[in-house]
């Protein structure tokens, strides 16, 4: 009766089978052989217990090298599944299902004063999505997301429905965040939260060789700081605009309690356009039109900057180009040097490279696949690049050259976005690969859970699978 009932779910959904589903770079189409987008609990556990080949996890799609599906799987598209399942204000705590996005958590706590303690620059990503990839924000003193989870539920591959804490089942807890749907379908978070904050502006220009130590003396030991990032302009690589918001009881200069949803962002498109064209358009943005930006005093609530729509960054994709991300993770000491190198390697390789966005971020408390075993400088990269196979085998040997001066640097460069990195790269930036695999074997023994990410790298993917050699 299950089995029947698991079919009938399928049929009756309105996509069809072997369905094209992409990311929003539009640069990996992969053809699934279906998408299921489940409301229940029990949809997912037996789809997971009855389809008999490949499932594969997706939420916004905002990874960028096919982490959200693989060749002929089932996709579970979890954007559905997106109830606030317990709320305490007293314990500043949601419990959620996965599929739900930081904007509808940050509407349903914002009358409560509260914040989320940890997430990414834009609210449109999926809470699964973000925990998969252990996302990281502009948090001063905070890290990568798993500082911030309290609890997650589970579906194993026999479908079995799990518990996994830093207490309780530890192993599944530190693998799954941050392990790209590899052991399992995250069906439920407890997160933390923080207090909705009244934020000021502050925003300074100085040297890239002044900046490690302004931002050891100003940022990192200032309790009143809440979120901060550099913006190191290309070209030279010279210059960090550092941008911090501080608590304060200064009037609002903006109201609204969150960005609204239909908000414009023209202004900010329109800087990508022009930065993008020519050398000239990123004097210009340096010169002309960021100190315009950042001129004007500004007070806002500290959910209104966590409510931003990733929009600000359109046009992500035409038939041509695409707007792409890279994140590489140094040691605070090592950070001029690898600048150097990525401004040495963006002129050698005539890369488009539009922005540069300095955070900092704690060690992470132990998961497999940590990007920061240690203190890191993360710096993450926007760039347009061409969609002919010329262009694309460009862009591979930048990021292998990238990749390859940040582990010189004793560093790490980010999974959520293409899989340019050889085998030998990846497993010398992640060299916990080896028990997360293990583990990976013991709680997937058929190698169920799959996406382009572990059929690049996962030692039991089918021979002829693997895309990084």
């Amino acid at each position: 009766m299950r089995a029947f009932l698991l079919c009938l779910a399928l049929t009756a959904l309105p996509v069809g089978a072997s369905e094209i589903v992409n990311d929003i770079t539009g640069l990996n189409p992969i053809r699934v052989a279906q998408v299921l987008a489940p409301t229940r609990l029990e949809q997912i556990v037996d789809a997971v217990r009855q389809h008999p080949g490949p499932i594969s996890i997706g939420g916004g799609r905002y990874s960028m090298g096919g982490q959200t599906a693989s060749d002929g799987a089932l996709q579970l598209d979890m954007r559905d599944f997106d109830e606030v399942l317990a709320f305490s204000a007293e314990r500043r705590e949601i419990r959620v299902q996965a599929g739900i996005t930081w904007r509808k958590i940050l509407e349903y706590i914002d009358p409560h004063d509260l914040s989320p303690q940890i997430m990414q620059s834009y609210a449109n990503f999926s809470v699964g999505g973000s925990l998969s990839v252990n996302v990281h924000g502009r948090y001063v003193g905070e890290g990568a997301i798993v500082g911030s989870v309290r609890a997650l539920k589970m579906v194993l591959a026999d479908g079995q429905v799990v518990e996994a804490s830093p207490t309780r089942n530890a192993e599944l807890f530190y693998g799954a965040i941050g392990g790209y749907g590899g052991l399992g379908v995250i069906v439920e978070a407890t997160l933390g939260l923080a207090e909705n904050s009244r934020l000021l502006r502050e925003s300074q220009v100085m040297p890239l060789s002044d900046y490690r130590a302004w931002f050891y003396r100003h940022v990192a030991g200032d309790d009143e700081l809440v979120m901060h990032n550099g913006l190191l302009y290309p070209g030279d690589f010279d210059t960090v605009r550092a941008v911090s918001y501080r608590r304060t009881e200064q009037p609002l200069t903006e109201t609204a309690r969150l960005t609204p949803a239909d908000r414009s962002y023209r202004v900010q498109q329109t800087g990508i356009r022009l930065t993008a064209a020519s050398a000239t358009g990123l004097k210009l943005r340096e010169a002309a039109f960021d100190p315009l930006l950042y001129r004007a005093h500004q007070v806002q609530w500290r959910n209104h900057e966590a409510s931003l729509d990733v929009r600000e960054l359109e046009p992500i994709s035409t038939a041509d180009f695409s707007y792409v991300l890279q994140e590489y993770f140094v040691p605070p000491a090592q950070l001029e040097h690898f600048v150097a190198e990525l401004a040495r390697l963006t002129h050698q390789h005539q890369a488009n490279l539009i922005n540069v966005s300095i955070r900092h971020a704690k060690a992470d408390p132990g998961t497999l696949l940590a990007w920061a075993p240690q203190e890191v400088f993360a710096l993450v990269l926007y760039y347009r690049q061409g969609t002919s196979d010329v262009e694309r085998a460009k862009a591979t040997a930048w990021t292998r050259d990238l990749i390859a001066a940040a582990l010189a640097c004793e560093g790490r460069y980010y999974l959520p976005y293409q899989i340019h990195a050889s085998r030998e790269q990846f497993l010398a930036a992640y060299p916990r690969a080896p028990a997360y695999f293990a583990l990976k074997a013991r709680l997937d023994p058929t190698y169920k859970f799959r996406n382009r990410l572990w059929d690049a790298y996962y030692p039991a993917a089918p021979s002829g699978s693997n895309l990084a050699r």
